[in-house]
């Protein structure tokens, strides 16, 4: 199964027949990327990428992980509780989106998945309308141009060629600003990523594909996706590609700033594989137990993006107690936050479900509104 059976498997679930086969890693060595920070939390340098950030700088970033990671720990918990149809788990990427978050200028344009929650945090979106379009309530809550980000995207791989042409019309404008698309692992087995990168390509676009390689699509493997790294399919499209350490969010920041610059400069695309892990299920509906190893498992917590960031700042006195400690109650804080306005939020009136699809009324929408508004009124007590 291919992450494009989103949809089909979170409706019917995992069939025994579904079930993948556990996949036996072979041992090796790290693979060659771009690393500013170990897993055990002490700082190295890279001559081509690095970055000097001042302590509160850091410390924000750590804020960042931290806050980021509980809105995903109370919206999974609000899932299982009924609260959301479902929940799309970043666990184990916050490093990735954060620090590629927090490149963008403020003129930049992102382009998300379904799963961007620590860029929309980045992006100054209230994790409230990431949780009303779960929740069924809403179609994501946010004006994506007072964001400059855009509404999530569900369809695999569709968001990549809207960045393109995106880019592509700032690059007519003229405009000093870049594109950033979001994708996974999996979506580079879809067509419509691979004509993204040919359009980029050949039409020089200011635009940075960030794949978050997380290992898994669904139930399918990295090796079921490519036989080469992932961030070298960028030379055969005539754009570079590079691979960063997707658990550390300073590599992450650097490379992507780096990128995105390059972007505006009119020096084209830019491909970036963040090598990370999915730590939890692809959705509430999944149960990874199914086809992947504990051991695996086991293996990349000890790479864990916040606590690798928490080690530095401890390690360097960047950070005191007293600093955790506050951070810790503006954690309490937040999940309050999320957990009393998502249980507050008012059901929708069923005919607003055709408001916002198109900018102005179309006939055959005000038809299918009239003949859903006949059916509506058929119910008791509706009138």
């Amino acid at each position: 199964m291919t992450d494009s059976a989103f949809a089909d498997q979170a409706a019917r679930g995992f069939r025994s027949s579904d079930r993948a086969t556990p996949l036996v890693r072979p041992v090796s060595d790290e693979p060659d990327l771009v690393q500013l920070l170990t897993p055990e939390g002490e700082r190295v340098h890279h001559p081509d990428y690095d970055i000097e950030l001042s302590d509160e700088e850091l410390r924000g970033l750590y804020r960042d992980l931290v806050l980021v990671r509980r809105v995903d720990t109370e919206a999974t918990a609000l899932q299982r509780q009924g609260e959301l149809g479902i929940w799309a788990s970043l666990l184990g990427q916050e490093a990735a989106q954060v620090g590629s978050g927090r490149a963008l200028r403020e003129d930049d344009y992102a382009f998300p998945t379904y799963r961007e929650h620590g860029v929309a945090w980045c992006r100054g979106v209230d994790p409230l309308n990431l949780l009303g379009l779960f929740r069924g309530v809403n179609h994501g809550g946010w004006d994506p141009n007072e964001k400059n980000f855009h509404l999530y995207t569900i369809v695999i791989g569709a968001q990549t060629l809207h960045a393109t042409g995106y880019a592509m019309g700032v690059q007519k404008d003229q405009a000093e600003s870049a594109v950033i698309a979001y994708f996974g692992d999996g979506a580079t087995s879809q067509g419509d990523v691979n004509e993204a990168f040919i359009y980029a390509s050949v039409f020089n676009a200011p635009v940075v594909f960030f794949c978050q390689n997380n290992q898994w699509a669904i139930s399918e493997p990295i090796e079921k996706q490519t036989r080469i790294p992932l961030y070298q399919r960028a030379l055969g499209f005539g754009f570079p590609g590079v691979r960063v350490d997707g658990n550390d969010v300073l590599a992450c920041l650097a490379v992507t700033k780096a990128a995105l610059q390059n972007a505006r400069e009119g020096s084209g695309p830019t491909l970036v594989e963040a090598y990370t892990y999915r730590m939890g299920a692809h959705t509430t509906s999944d149960d990874p137990t199914r086809y992947r190893l504990s051991d695996e498992l086991e293996s990349w917590k000890l790479k864990d993006p916040v606590q690798r960031m928490k080690a530095y700042l401890s390690r360097n006195g960047i950070a005191d107690q007293a600093f955790f400690d506050a951070l810790q109650k503006e954690s309490d804080e937040l999940a309050l936050h999320v957990r009393k306005g998502c249980l507050e939020m008012p059901d929708p009136e069923p005919l607003s479900v055709f408001d916002h699809v198109y900018a102005e009324e179309h006939p055959l929408l005000a038809e299918e509104k009239e003949q859903f508004r006949a059916y509506l009124e058929t119910f008791e007590g509706s009138h």
